[in-house]
C-alpha cells in the first residue's frame, strides 16, 4: 500500500513519496502502555490551512488538522472514512495508525502571514481531535496557537481532550487580541457507555471540569452534546443527568446532536453494536436504514427535550467568570491526557 514508501530506516534509502506528502516521513512505534499497538507517521505536510468546500454546509470556512486518524477510538467517529484515502481502513487503522504533521506550527505561521490570507476564522478539532493523546508528545498545537496569537487570527477549538488546559496560557493571550472560542464534546455522562464507545478519551466529567476551567479563565466554552446515542443515552433520565452536569460546569451554550452514521463509521459502529447490544441492531436498522441520519421526527424530539432541559437548568444565563466547578467525585480510572515523554529525542 502507499504507506510502504514512507517507511524510513537507517539502512534503507527512502523511496519516492506519495503525492500527499512533500518530503520525508518517519514511521515510529512505541512500547509504552499508552501507545502500544499504535504507529505514528511523522510527515512534512505541504500545507496546513484547509479551505472547507461550500457544499459541506458547516459554519466555518477554514480548518487546521495537525493529525489524521485518532487515538480516542470513538466507535462512531464520522471522520473514519477519510483514512481510506490513505489506503488504510476506517476501523482499526483509523484508531491505531496516526499521521502527524510535524511541521504544522511552521506552516501555520507561514500561511497566516501570506499576503493572500484575509484573516478568516479557523476551526480546529472538526475532523479528528487536535488534543488527542499523541499531542502530549508532539505538542503541535502550541506552535499553531502561537502563530494564531501573533497573527491575531480568530479561531475555535472543539475537543474531547483535557490536554487543552496545557495551552491555557496561549489561549488567554490569544483572547486578548482576537476572538477565541472553545467547545468540549460530551454527548453523555454514563460511565459504562463511555468505556465502551470512547475508550481512548478522558472521562466525560473530566471534560466538563475542563469546560469549567476554561470559562473561569475567560475562554468562553460551551458543550457539543454529541453524539446522543439512540436507545443507549437518549432516555429522559439520561438526558436530564447529562444536561444537569453540563449546566454545573458553567457551559456558555449547549448544542445537541443525534448520532449520524456516515460510511466508514456506519460499518464500525454497527459492528460494535452487534457485539455489545445485538438486540438493538434491528432498531438501528429501522432508524438508519435509509441514510446516515435518524428520522427528522426523532431528531426534533430529542432536540426539543434537550433545549427544554437547558432552559430549566439555566445554561447560557451564567457568565463565564461565575462558572461553577464540578464537585469532586470518585470515578473509575480514566485515560489521562497529560504531556508524555516518549523518549523520541
Amino acid at each position: 500500500m502507499r504507506w510502504d514508501n514512507l517507511r524510513l530506516t537507517d539502512s534503507v534509502e527512502a523511496e519516492p513519496l506519495a503525492p500527499l506528502f512533500a518530503r520525508g516521513a518517519i514511521t515510529r512505534t512505541f512500547d509504552t502502555p499508552e501507545f502500544r499497538g499504535m504507529t505514528f507517521y511523522e510527515i512534512q505536510a505541504r500545507s496546513i490551512i484547509n479551505r472547507v468546500p461550500p457544499a459541506s454546509r458547516v459554519p466555518f470556512t477554514h480548518t487546521i488538522n495537525p493529525y489524521r486518524g485518532c487515538g480516542h477510538r470513538c466507535t462512531y467517529c464520522f471522520a473514519r472514512k477519510t483514512h481510506e484515502y490513505l489506503d488504510l481502513d476506517a476501523g482499526a487503522d483509523f484508531d491505531s495508525k496516526i499521521v502527524v504533521k510535524v511541521n504544522a506550527g511552521e506552516l501555520a505561521r507561514r500561511e497566516l502571514g501570506a499576503a493572500r490570507w484575509r484573516g478568516q476564522a479557523i476551526a480546529m478539532g472538526t475532523n479528528v481531535d487536535c488534543y488527542q493523546r499523541a499531542e502530549g508528545r508532539y505538542r503541535l498545537m502550541r506552535g499553531i496557537l502561537e502563530a494564531l496569537r501573533d497573527a491575531a487570527n480568530p479561531f475555535s477549538i472543539l475537543t474531547k481532550g483535557t490536554l487543552i488546559l496545557r495551552d491555557l496560557d496561549l489561549l488567554t493571550e490569544a483572547a486578548q487580541v482576537t476572538t477565541v472560542g472553545a467547545n468540549l464534546s460530551v454527548g453523555f455522562v454514563d460511565a459504562d457507555v463511555w468505556r465502551s464507545v470512547e475508550a481512548g478519551t478522558p472521562h466525560p466529567l473530566r471534560r466538563l471540569e475542563t469546560c469549567a476551567t476554561l470559562n473561569d479563565h475567560g475562554i468562553g466554552c460551551g458543550v457539543l452534546m454529541a453524539p446522543i446515542l439512540p436507545y443507549l443515552t437518549d432516555s429522559p433520565a439520561q438526558l436530564e443527568r447529562t444536561v444537569k452536569e453540563i449546566a454545573a460546569a458553567g457551559a456558555t451554550h449547549l448544542a445537541p446532536i443525534v448520532l449520524h452514521l456516515r460510511p466508514g463509521a456506519r460499518e464500525w459502529y454497527l459492528g460494535w453494536l452487534s457485539r455489545e447490544h445485538p438486540r438493538l441492531v434491528p432498531r438501528y436498522l429501522e432508524l438508519y436504514g435509509r441514510g446516515a441520519y435518524a428520522p427528522q421526527a426523532y431528531r426534533r424530539r430529542i432536540t426539543a427535550q434537550v433545549k427544554a432541559l437547558a432552559t430549566r437548568h439555566g445554561i447560557g444565563r451564567a457568565t463565564p467568570s461565575r462558572a461553577r466547578r464540578l464537585p469532586t467525585r470518585p470515578t473509575a480510572p480514566a485515560p489521562e491526557q497529560l504531556p508524555l515523554d516518549l523518549g523520541l529525542g
